[in-house]
């Protein structure tokens, strides 16, 4: 944002210039002290006579005293925006005013934007009262009046346009002040499935696993405040000073975390996890290489066995993309608990009770953790116990839980390997307080985990299935015993197109293969019909 300057015959008498970042700011000129502008008594204006607020990358000149003795230009006026440069009167006092708000490289439909984006935000401030206290249908009704009002004002910067263009930028504004504004686009491209705000003028977005910078931007540092505001508040959470950081979701479900200065000191940063509007099956993962229909089926009789699986992976790999598709194999007659941090599980059962944790109030009062929810799962008389993510003490909780009777239980952990994620799981347990000995916390693991899905993210950007191993035990060193069941074997990259090469093969048979005849559970004999010997020490970790 440039300084707004003030001139007086020529010479100039004043100037002011934003803090970058800093959103709301309101300068004021008039006869009081603490006024920004500071005019002498002989002129006879009020303490705070006229405001002026950048708003919407353009400055607003407002009549702080409304007494109706503010004219711009020769026309009496409440509040207008300022273009380039104007003559400002109040009574005897006046003055020029001269911003270079629009860069050579800005179009006139830009400028017009930027325009309308102002009046309409002053006139939101001005007439609309306590927002808060419309519902949204409501808001939108009224903001949309007093749009069509703006536009039929006759603003010179508006004039000329044409209709078609007047509706788009009607309908940008529309999104700017009452949803996600320029992220409007981003969330309806089903292609992307990250989308990164470093600032309010960079947007990186994240398609089949490549990141790139987009040419969407927000106007200043406030709006991209007011939208990571927007989407906290629907959730009853909150973002300030005093707690910078929060984690949310959008309405389909997309995970949101936001952080503000002065944490981030080079403004507000927003990122948001999107997930696809279609539910990923097991079906689809076999479709698109990141399984074979070998593991699809081992995983799918596995579920209907009752065996306690972790699904792993690193940030981005596809974990609860892949929890939801094993979930699908869940019976319809079973209850199910599900527990997160933030709801992102689309459970498709009709018997499905969702908790999601709450952190504390302004207070530090009224925090619901994760760990308190699996514990109240116990009570709840689960079939089966989802929880979308273990990452502290509520993995103990998990384990024992896994270990009384709540078989078939899901869960998943940040971890790069199978035995990543046991020695993962062992951290978190400790971070339970708990004082237990590690060989008591090893053998809780041994005993309650039973299958380990390992995913990842490849180089070129496809999440694959990368393994599934079996936990067997504890060895004579009391760690426990892995069995790798399935792998993806790497094979190269292709020169041309950069994809990596490889297939998904069979290695071992589970130890419990047995079970599978015993309990009724039909596993069809081919998925392990391409076994090879495996190498010595190669099945077992």
């Amino acid at each position: 944002m440039k300084p707004l300057i003030f001139t007086q015959g020529g010479k100039r008498i004043a100037t002011l210039t934003p803090q970058e970042g800093k959103a709301g700011e309101v300068f004021t000129l008039g006869s009081a002290a603490n006024c920004d502008v500071v005019v002498s008594a002989e002129y006879g204006l009020a303490p705070q006579q006229v405001s002026f607020s950048p708003l919407g990358s353009v400055w607003w000149i407002g009549d702080a005293a409304a007494d109706g003795r503010l004219e711009i230009d020769g026309r009496q006026t409440a509040a207008e925006a300022l273009v380039g440069k104007a003559h400002v009167k109040v009574d005897r006092f006046e003055f020029d005013v001269e911003c270079e708000i629009s860069e050579n490289r800005k179009s006139r439909r830009e400028v017009a934007s930027d325009i309308l984006y102002s009046h309409a935000l002053a006139s939101l401030s001005r007439n609309l009262g306590d927002s808060t206290s419309a519902d949204e249908m409501e808001l939108e009704k009224r903001i949309g009046a007093s749009l069509d009002d703006i536009i039929s004002r006759g603003i010179p910067e508006l004039e000329g346009l044409g209709e078609g263009v007047l509706d788009e930028l009607r309908q940008e504004t529309m999104e700017d002040m009452l949803r996600l504004g320029p992220l409007e686009p981003l969330i309806a491209d089903d292609s992307i499935t990250e989308i990164m705000v470093i600032d309010y003028r960079h947007i990186y977005v994240e398609r089949k696993g490549k990141v790139g910078l987009t040419d969407r931007h927000f106007r200043d540092p406030g709006h991209l405040i007011r939208v990571i505001e927007r989407i906290v508040n629907k959730v009853g959470r909150r973002i300030d000073e005093s707690s910078p950081l929060v984690d949310a979701r959008l309405e389909d479900g997309s995970r949101v975390n936001a952080v503000i200065p002065p944490i981030t000191p080079d403004g507000a940063c927003l990122t948001i996890r999107k997930f696809g509007k279609s539910l990923f099956t097991l079906d689809k993962l076999v479709s698109f290489g990141s399984m074979s229909p070998e593991m699809m089926k081992f995983i799918d009789a596995c579920v209907a066995l009752r065996k306690n699986i972790v699904v792993s992976g690193g940030t981005g790999s596809g974990k609860t993309s892949l929890l939801n598709a094993i979930s699908l194999c869940i019976g319809p007659a079973e209850r199910i608990i599900t527990v997160e941090d933030s709801l992102e599980l689309k459970l498709q059962q009709s018997h499905v009770v969702r908790m999601e944790a709450r952190p504390a109030n302004a207070e530090g009062k009224g925090e619901v953790s994760i760990r308190l929810l699996v514990k109240n799962c116990l009570r709840m008389r689960p079939d089966r116990i989802v929880v979308g993510e273990c990452r502290g003490g509520e993995a103990l909780d998990m384990l024992q839980a896994m270990n009384t009777g709540h078989d078939g239980s899901l869960t998943t952990v940040h971890a790069n390997t199978p035995s990543d994620t046991v020695a993962r799981l062992e951290t978190l347990c400790l971070m339970a307080g708990m004082d237990m000995p590690l060989s008591a916390i090893r053998a809780q693991i041994a005993s309650a985990v039973s299958i380990i899905v390992q995913t990842a993210r490849l180089s070129d950007g496809s999440r694959k299935t990368i393994e599934i191993a079996e936990v067997c035990g504890l060895d004579d060193k009391g760690n426990a015993k892995l069995r790798t069941l399935f792998e993806f074997k790497r094979e190269g990259v292709d020169p041309v197109t950069r994809k990596v090469l490889g297939r998904h093969v069979v290695v071992a048979r589970p130890t419990f293969f047995e079970d599978f005849a015993l309990r009724g559970v039909p596993l069809d004999e081919s998925v392990f019909a391409g076994l090879a010997a495996a190498e010595p020490g190669k099945a077992e970790v």
